[in-house]
């Protein structure tokens, strides 16, 4: 199997398009006995002013949950370094 070294501009777009349609964030994972002392593991979306609907996971770890609610901030900001690095390259 080839090794992809190389991810297209329709590929960034792709990733981008599936992040915007994704609830707002940011997104906050919430551990009972490490973030709250009641209630389960969720995940907060939104901010205090503009709060959506929490997320609960079944069947994934704390750091599977950690790792998603992340994912929302971390992948537009990937995507905009991402971006930055491809036109720095191309201006070479």
């Amino acid at each position: 199997m080839q090794k992809k070294t190389e991810i297209s501009d329709f590929e960034l777009n792709q990733i981008k398009q599936r992040c915007d349609k994704a609830t707002s964030g940011p997104w906050v994972s919430y551990i009972e006995g490490r973030d709250h002392t009641s209630g389960s593991n969720f995940i907060m979306t939104g901010n205090k002013n503009n709060r959506g609907e929490d997320i609960e996971l079944i069947g994934g770890t704390i750091y599977d949950q950690d790792f998603i609610a992340h994912a929302r901030q971390d992948i537009p900001n990937l995507i905009n370094e991402i971006k930055r690095l491809k036109k720095l390259i191309k201006n070479e």
